[in-house]
């Protein structure tokens, strides 16, 4: 499992640079270098991410400032098995450009250490390309698991073809976001089209919508939602759907997302979530014997009974919600007024609005740690 991901690292970042060959993505290119190298043992491509002769302005239990040669960093890298993936996850928190020089701030999860890291990298264009021409890091205890969890959200700007704009609903987003970081997850946020997504309903009086709103790296993952082609399925225990006016018209149609959602159901015994019009991604997934997965199963999502339907938005839906789940043989049960609801079917958890958002991670969080404690 762990061999496939590397391979497609490899093969994403390269893949990137030449279809669009921006700046920020030939800096991307030298960070990937550098998060694959140290994950997974190759001293070669951190030196290829590195200039010659880079600093690295480290901290240690004997000296509050270490300095250490990238060469020397390398070498510590080559004594390790090459190849063999070491537990550690990166997050790219931040970029930032200014002509030829450039910032990064990486999150680094050491499961095994029961630690954070951040490391801040400073870049420099060269007449080789974007090299990281120096790091510094530190860090903290972190209850940090490693245990991955993939968030879809919607690329749609405009609900179907009117002029009306779209987004995700950022309670819903957040609420989730939350329940995971607490619980020890790596998050990733996937989307159609990657990059930029539109956020919708943002209430800044809710604490905390609030604290989200204002918090850099999170805004920074929304502003860079990565694409299906970046994503190993392999790597997941659990894949949530969150709502607002957007995911129905471009998850539900979308077949690559839709076969990283039922890999990760089916090939990793893991978790389908789902809540409000999130649930719109539900109405087209297909088990590997060609059933819909809804079919005999309890499920839940906004009922057609609460939409508002004197507003134009209702006219755009390329389908109900509630009736298509229903003629893919859902069982659809829901609360008759704007209250949290939950409904629980195996691995597939299903909720009503933003108020059940809370509950659905929790319930999918629980059902997924008692499949690990269970498998091991």
């Amino acid at each position: 499992m762990r061999k496939y991901l590397f391979l497609a690292l490899l093969i994403v970042y390269p893949v990137t640079v030449a279809a669009q060959g921006t700046e920020e993505d030939q800096i991307r290119e030298a960070i990937g270098k550098y998060d694959v190298g140290t994950a997974y043992n190759h001293a070669d491509m951190v030196l290829e991410a590195f200039m010659p002769g880079a600093d690295m302005f480290l901290e240690n239990r004997d000296q509050e400032l270490w300095i250490m040669k990238i060469e020397d960093y390398a070498g510590r890298i080559a004594n390790q098995e090459a190849g063999k993936f070491n537990g550690r996850l990166t997050n790219t928190l931040a970029i930032d450009r200014f002509g030829n020089i450039a910032t990064a701030k990486l999150e680094v999860i050491i499961p095994t250490m029961g630690r954070r890291f951040i490391d801040m990298l400073l870049l420099k264009k060269l007449d080789d390309g974007w090299k990281i021409i120096s790091k510094t890091a530190t860090s903290e205890p972190s209850p940090r698991t490693g245990k991955k969890v993939l968030m879809v959200v919607s690329s749609a700007t405009q609900q179907g073809d009117s002029a009306l704009p779209a987004g995700n609903s950022f309670a819903e987003l957040v609420i989730a976001y939350d329940e995971y970081y607490k619980a020890g997850y790596h998050i990733d946020v996937v989307s159609p089209k990657g990059g930029k997504v539109p956020l919708a309903y943002v209430n800044p009086a809710d604490s905390l919508e609030s604290q989200y709103l204002y918090n850099a790296d999170f805004m920074y993952a929304m502003a860079n939602t990565k694409t299906p082609a970046e994503i190993n399925p392999d790597a997941y225990q659990i894949v949530q759907f969150t709502g607002g006016s957007a995911p129905i018209f471009d998850i539900p149609q979308h077949q690559a997302l839709q076969n990283i959602a039922m890999h990760i159901y089916e090939k990793n015994n893991g978790v389908i979530a789902a809540v409000c019009h999130g649930t719109a991604a539900l109405v087209n997934l297909k088990t590997s014997n060609g059933n819909y997965l809804v079919a005999g199963k309890q499920v839940n999502g906004v009922p057609d009974i609460l939409e508002r339907k004197d507003l134009p938005h209702y006219k755009q839906y390329p389908f109900i919600i509630e009736d298509l789940l229903v003629e893919r043989g859902g069982i659809f049960r829901h609360a008759e007024i704007a209250t949290p609801h939950m409904e629980v079917d195996g691995r597939l958890v299903t909720g009503q609005n933003s108020l059940s958002s809370a509950m659905v991670t929790r319930k999918s969080i629980e059902i997924s740690q008692r499949k690990e404690n269970e498998d091991s």
